[in-house]
């Protein structure tokens, strides 16, 4: 599984908004993959921001 599919995965089951620390933490992927994927998944615009630093499924 990708990075980025993984960083979904885990924001669609939380249910809230997550900061790329928490995403880290509940993935047991490395902080700077999360960021990684969150920046391209951000460019993709799959997914959005509801309130500084933190992030959800578009």
């Amino acid at each position: 599984m990708e990075a980025t599919d993984k960083v979904l995965e885990v924001m669609r089951t939380a249910g809230e908004p997550l900061n790329a620390g928490k995403v880290a933490e509940l993935s047991g992927l490395d902080r700077k993959t999360v960021d990684k994927a969150m920046d391209q998944l951000k460019k993709a615009e799959k997914i959005v921001s509801p309130k500084r630093c933190y992030w959800t499924p578009a």
